[in-house]
């Protein structure tokens, strides 16, 4: 479960590598995910989690402030 968005919860995906002769084999979309700090002024301190992108996104437009209460609201540790 390494390749988690702790905010979007996106997770791989399989799909087919298809060749130039339409023979196909198993793969794995993985999702972008950074390794991201951000500072949670409300208290004061440094946070580090894994987002996607999109992760990246709804905390700008959101806030962090207002994520992070709601993924300790979901059990996550933070």
């Amino acid at each position: 479960m390494a390749r988690v968005c702790q905010v979007t919860g996106k997770v791989p995906v399989t799909g087919h590598r298809v060749s130039h002769s339409n023979i196909k084999t198993k793969r794995r979309f993985l999702p972008n995910l950074q390794t991201k700090r951000f500072f949670l002024a409300e208290e004061d301190k440094w946070v580090t989690l894994k987002v996607s992108t999109e992760g990246i996104r709804t905390i700008t437009k959101r806030g962090l402030y207002t994520v992070v209460k709601e993924l300790r609201a979901q059990g996550e540790k933070i």
